[in-house]
């Protein structure tokens, strides 16, 4: 088959998806910051990217989500939208990919399902988000609402450095994110979601209570139990995402936080832990996508 991913030039997973595929599948890189369309006169709509017409392909693989403006945001995602209309097989679909990066969405979506979140707290004025400081003990994470690989996350225990931060955060026009530490052993669960399979890691850091692999944290073999299993399928159902990172904090109080839910999960550690070729098996399933729409 032949699959659009939609991924850096330089991208390490665009490299590991073009050794995976090997003969059976052709990778083609295609950039969001060239998406286009062009709409005629019959009602035909074509949708493009470098040179690229998206209808020659079997399916689009999402593989990163790049800064952009509001429109430019908004103008990709309806891209894929209409890709996705036609018939096409986008993984992740674009409902997910425009939850799964709102961190403040994913987390009212996680809550509404009945899944074990940190309290959180979001607002737009330093003036709230203080409030929010005190309510949820003094002891805070604030993150941004986009991003990932814990970029832009700070932990903040001291109300004089929190005023400050909040205050530069509000002046430049952030979302304020503002959800409680939890104390924790210094690792966490990564578990992806591939369909009907999960394989899962922890994430263990001694030097730092971020235990994203990207800030010095390894990744350890584990073998997830069925209650296990079934939270992170509840929580990748709950953004809509068929492909997912789920990330679960074991906390000292003994209960098991839902953290996240990433729509473009990496898993080179992964890999890495279990000596599995996940590449692989993401082109499995993405193949196995494109043919049950066919059915």
């Amino acid at each position: 088959m032949r699959f659009a991913v939609l991924a850096a030039p330089d991208s390490w997973y665009l490299r590991d998806l073009v050794r995976a595929a090997g003969p059976r599948h052709e990778i083609v890189q295609v950039p969001f910051t060239e998406m286009g369309a062009r709409i005629e006169r019959d009602g035909k709509l074509t949708l493009h990217s470098a040179g690229h017409d998206l209808a020659d392909f079997d399916a689009v693989l999402v593989r990163t989500m790049p800064p952009g403006s509001l429109e430019q945001v908004v103008f990709r995602m309806d891209c894929l939208l209409r890709y996705e209309a036609a018939g096409g097989v986008v993984v992740n679909p674009p409902r997910a990919v425009e939850s799964a990066v709102d961190k403040f969405l994913t987390s009212a979506k996680l809550a509404a399902t009945g899944l074990c979140t940190p309290r959180t707290y979001c607002c737009q004025t330093a003036e709230e988000a203080m409030a929010a400081f005190e309510a949820l003990g003094g002891d805070v994470v604030v993150k941004p609402i986009f991003g990932s690989e814990g970029r832009g996350i700070a932990r903040l225990n001291d109300e004089a450095l929190a005023l400050r931060a909040l205050k530069m955060l509000a002046q430049m026009g952030a979302v304020l994110y503002v959800q409680e530490f939890i104390a924790h052993e210094g690792f966490d669960l990564r578990l992806l979601v591939l369909g009907e399979r999960v394989l899962a890691a922890r994430r263990r850091n001694p030097l730092d209570w971020r235990t994203n692999l990207s800030r010095g944290a390894q990744a350890e073999p584990f073998v997830p139990d069925d209650g296990l299993v079934e939270i992170a399928r509840r929580a990748a159902a709950a953004v809509g995402a068929p492909l997912a990172g789920v990330d679960l904090l074991p906390g000292r109080d003994g209960m098991l936080y839902v953290l996240e839910v990433n729509a473009v999960p990496g898993w080179k550690g992964l890999s890495a832990a279990h000596q599995i070729d996940v590449a692989a098996l993401v082109l499995e399933f993405v193949a196995d996508e494109v043919r049950r729409s066919r059915a």
